[in-house]
């Protein structure tokens, strides 16, 4: 009986032990398991969230970045409309508010981070001779993002409208699907002019900066940035979120001539 016992009570300790690393090697398995957080993004953001990711997935290799970049407004609708995403950043205070006024992210998830700048900018060769938002008037065609879904729109129309341009130009108005389609049509000379946003303009040497719109003339261009209530990886999102805070990224957005939103 004793020799069973102490057969028996061998068993259960090597059981023990053998549970015991498999759960540690779940465990570490688990550690290991490739995460992909979607973030949704103003089209504006493309460059600097690029760098950002790279820096981001190599000290973090289980993570991938998937970015989906469009129109702050476009964005909000999809995630409204159940697209899986963990990280909304938005171009406008708006689009983001929705979302949190129908409770898709919590209040306490997001934050204003960035700031922006509006301006006008024309081909490089600029035949026109076009160097002010006054001046459009002498544009056969000019960019502007939709304003529905391109906060940039909306901020333009605002803009023109405040030194009395807009209804004489909007007969010449080429609308376009985010920020980016603005600044090709202007870098191809398919239009004689666009407003986009200044970090735009700056990514590019086929546009000419003629004009910087007045901050009094829009509402301020805020980018909001915040964690999705439902993300599936919702811890994930966040640490990546908070990352976006930090002085070293925020170093990489004034790079691209972003500005702090406070």
């Amino acid at each position: 009986m004793k020799k069973t016992a102490t057969f028996l009570a061998s068993l259960c300790i090597a059981g023990g032990i053998l549970a015991g690393c498999g759960n540690n090697a779940d465990k570490a398995q688990s550690s290991n398991d490739s995460i992909e957080l979607t973030v949704s993004a103003a089209a504006s953001l493309q460059d600097a969230l690029t760098d950002l990711a790279k820096t981001y997935e190599q000290d973090h290799p289980n993570v991938k970045i998937t970015y989906n970049f469009g129109g702050s407004g476009a964005l909000q609708q999809q995630i409204s409309q159940g697209a899986p995403v963990d990280v909304f950043f938005s171009a406008a205070e708006d689009k983001f508010d929705a979302l949190v006024n129908d409770g898709d992210i919590v209040k306490k998830d997001g934050t204003d981070l960035l700031a922006n700048e509006l301006v006008l900018v024309t081909p490089a060769t600029n035949d026109k001779k076009i160097m002010s938002f006054e001046q459009l008037t002498k544009a056969d065609k000019v960019a502007l993002g939709t304003p529905e879904s391109v906060p940039a729109g909306q901020y333009g129309i605002e803009t023109l409208k405040s030194i009395d341009v807009w209804t004489k130009i909007k007969s010449n108005v080429v609308y376009a699907k985010d920020v980016r389609q603005v600044l090709t049509y202007a870098e191809t000379g398919n239009v004689d002019a666009g407003i986009v946003y200044k970090t735009d303009a700056l990514t590019s040497d086929n546009v000419k900066i003629v004009a910087t719109a007045s901050s009094q003339s829009h509402t301020p261009i805020i980018y909001p940035v915040g964690v999705l209530k439902n993300s599936k990886h919702f811890d994930e999102a966040t640490a990546f979120y908070e990352f976006l805070q930090t002085n070293e990224a925020m170093s990489v957005f004034k790079d691209y001539g972003f500005k702090g939103a406070n």
